[in-house]
């Protein structure tokens, strides 16, 4: 039996009988065009090396990483690594291939997968045990190949987790491979923090590292925190990124797209094709990848543009679980120093809005009503375990003007069984003027939405970029993905400033409406 690869960037081909690929598997590759031709000639992978987009990874791309371990130092990137891909993108398959390398040329490693669910790890376990059983390489294999772990002549071995904190726990691991990270708990996700260790492993030394890799089509996910956690270490100084992210999509991976389809005969123009718009007609002057070309464009027409963009494009998560979906980033983030030139105008009212906590934060929103209506938030107190005395000296040192009054949870008024008085009460002791206006939830959020976006597309709410907390929270405030009937937002920490703006902007926007009642026979 043999195996004919052909190559990324030439159309002959190069066949290798089984007797051929093991006497090459055991060549341990110093480059990565070493590497990409180990993956092409004995393991029959022949992946891109070249993104499409700009700004994007190629897959080739983390498989170096991975493998190389930065053996000449000259890798100032983070070990730690996030791969961002899109669905079919490979990520699973890949990260199979990358701890088959391992296991190999690193004898004694120890490797384990741990998956969004057991089915999950499950996934990579399959293609690393396909991959071991064709003939050229069954007798790396020390034993039998178990449902949960595979043991190599070498000394290592890859072991497959459930999603549990006992299953993650006590493990000393030089990699962790975690495949769907968007399907992680949070608690099984931070235990995972602990668990590697590095080592020398014959003459390499492999740096203790976890690996995530994902799809991220939710903005509250975990994968969005790790990625924004990234982003906003790139953008701050004097920061450095705790990990590295290799991102690629659809685009990335398509195979070369013929003028006829290579299985029908049939014609496939640019002109009129699903994904034109995406493609500009790329696909037909690269070499190729692995997703045809013709499953991307029947996906293209079954998704909505939001999910083929989250799913497949990897350039935003689909928002359809948000509670404040109108929210966007490029219209609603304004600096308040470029629409106004001094905070004492006599044009503009000065309001706040604020939500308790103690153990969780209480946050204080300071915001300005301009003369049009257009209602400016402009900075932001975030803080947890502090006294609401606290929190009245920090907004008496703040350099704001003075707010004309306060929207608060009117919660606020009841008495505290310790004080002895009510967190309201000790506001107005300080001097502020509170409005406190019971409105169920639902229609507080409309309120909220009507001044993100109102019918007819008018923009009533700016928000100052230095509101961070702010801004997070109204990506991130959802509803249970897993119950659509629900319309009660979860608790989970970006409930806190929006309360607050809720507060603000339900008390700003007070209308009073008659209601009619009538019989009709």
């Amino acid at each position: 039996m043999t195996t004919t690869t052909q190559t990324q960037t030439q159309s002959q081909t190069i066949t290798l009988s089984p007797a051929g690929k093991r006497a090459l598997r055991s060549v341990q590759p110093a480059t990565p065009d070493e590497l990409h031709g180990y993956c092409r000639l004995v393991l029959g992978f022949n992946m891109p090396r070249t993104p499409m987009e700009l700004g994007m990874s190629s897959p080739f791309d983390y498989l170096c990483h991975s493998f190389f371990e930065d053996r000449h130092g000259s890798d100032t990137r983070p070990r730690d690594s996030i791969v961002w891909a899109n669905r079919g993108g490979g990520k699973t398959q890949l990260g199979a291939v990358a701890t088959l390398l391992d296991a190999i040329f690193k004898p004694g490693i120890q490797i384990r997968i741990l998956g969004g669910s057991l089915e999950q790890s499950s996934k990579m376990h399959n293609y690393l045990r396909e991959l071991l059983e064709r003939d050229e390489l069954a007798d790396l294999i020390d034993g039998r190949i178990t449902e949960r772990r595979i043991p190599f002549a070498n000394g290592s071995a890859v072991e497959i987790l459930a999603q549990s904190e006992q299953s993650v726990r006590g493990h000393r691991v030089q990699k962790l491979r975690c495949d769907e990270v968007e399907l992680f708990t949070p608690e099984v996700w931070q235990a995972a923090q602990y668990v590697t260790q590095s080592k020398w492993c014959g003459n390499t030394y492999v740096h203790g590292c976890i690996e995530a890799l994902s799809t991220m089509h939710r903005p509250f996910g975990l994968m969005h925190q790790l990625i924004t956690e990234v982003e906003e270490a790139r953008h701050t100084p004097d920061a450095t990124p705790r990990r590295h992210i290799f991102r690629w999509c659809v685009l990335d991976v398509l195979e070369h797209c013929a003028e006829r389809d290579p299985h029908t005969g049939t014609p496939r123009p640019c002109a009129g094709c699903t994904i034109e718009p995406d493609c500009k007609g790329r696909a037909r002057h690269r070499a190729g990848g692995f997703f045809r070309v013709e499953d991307a464009i029947q996906q293209c027409m079954r998704s909505s543009p939001p999910a083929w963009e989250a799913e497949m494009l990897c350039r935003k998560p689909s928002r359809s679980d948000c509670v404040f979906p109108e929210f966007d980033h490029d219209v609603h983030i304004v600096p308040f120093a470029s629409v106004n030139h001094t905070h004492t105008s006599s044009t503009v009212t000065w309001v706040g809005g604020m939500d308790f906590g103690y153990r969780s934060p209480t946050v204080f929103l300071w915001a300005c009503v301009r003369p049009d209506g257009m209602l400016h938030i402009v900075d932001e107190h975030c803080a947890r375990e502090m006294t609401i005395h606290d929190h009245i000296n920090h907004i008496n040192r703040s350099h704001w003007p003075t707010c004309d009054w306060i929207g608060i949870d009117p919660a606020g008024y009841q008495r505290h069984e310790h004080l002895g008085t009510s967190t309201a009460a000790l506001l107005k002791k300080a001097g502020f003027t509170l409005r406190a206006r019971r409105l169920d939830l639902r229609a507080g959020i409309e309120a909220v939405q009507s001044r993100l976006r109102t019918a007819d597309g008018s923009i009533r709410l700016a928000i100052d970029p230095r509101c961070k907390t702010l801004i997070e929270s109204l990506c991130t405030y959802h509803y249970k993905p897993d119950d659509p009937d629900s319309d009660t937002p979860v608790k989970d920490g970006a409930d806190h400033a929006c309360d607050a703006l809720r507060y603000l902007i339900i008390n700003l926007d007070r209308t009073e409406t008659r209601i009619q009642y009538g019989r009709y026979l």
